[in-house]
């Protein structure tokens, strides 16, 4: 018997861009300007508004194989046919070939999801956001600024480890094993890991802070 994710195959308008991965339920506001990007998304408008969102490695320029779909939640036109437009992630998916290259990629594409968790997985996901919360209170006291994070961050293990790996700047190889991860428990354990080296690196930082000020 065929899985449902295997059943789940599309084509999909694809949009490789260099270091960005976007995750479920992120935000990814982007400006069109490539003409063949303002053709994908002139078509894409009259059709369901979604495309696929896949990393370029910008040494190689190799272009990743798993990849977020994106919706289009608004967009405004500008001169010249430029567009700025506002996308929400949606669902994962895995690139299976290409169907075409020109004017723009579009891909056979298939759904992909999490496996079902074995064992309740909240207790390391409230471990997660206590680290979150340890980086963004000694990141603010570092700058001396104030950070906080948003009243409604996630308390599913799933969404929270999206946003998570979502939220993690310049390391856009480290968010692509992220996204690829079909297993939310190793995605949120490789989360801590970077969360409590964070939270070490900036810890001892700001004790040196402290000794050159007294």
């Amino acid at each position: 018997m065929a899985s449902s994710s295997s059943i789940a195959v599309r084509e999909l308008p694809l949009f490789p861009l260099p270091e960005v991965v976007l995750f479920p339920g992120r935000p990814l506001p982007l400006h069109i300007f490539e003409f063949r990007y303002r053709m994908m998304m002139n078509t894409i408008l009259e059709d369901d508004r979604r495309f696929g969102v896949l990393m370029v490695d910008p040494i190689g320029g190799e272009i990743a194989k798993v990849g977020c779909c994106a919706e289009v939640i608004r967009f405004q036109r500008l001169p010249d046919d430029r567009m700025k437009i506002l996308t929400l992630g949606q669902q994962r998916f895995r690139v299976l070939e290409y169907v075409r290259e020109k004017p723009y990629r579009v891909g056979l594409v298939e759904w992909i999801e999490d496996e079902p968790p074995t064992e309740d997985l909240r207790p390391l996901a409230r471990d997660v956001e206590k680290l979150l919360r340890d980086v963004v209170h000694l990141s603010a006291k570092l700058i001396d600024q104030k950070i906080e994070l948003p009243d409604d961050l996630p308390s599913l293990p799933l969404e929270l480890s999206y946003w998570v790996a979502g939220n993690l700047y310049g390391v856009a190889s480290e968010q692509q094993t992220l996204l690829e991860m079909q297993d939310t428990m190793a995605r949120l354990q490789r989360e801590s890991e970077i969360l409590t080296s964070t939270r070490n690196h900036l810890a001892a930082r700001t004790a040196l802070k402290d000794v050159l000020k007294s």
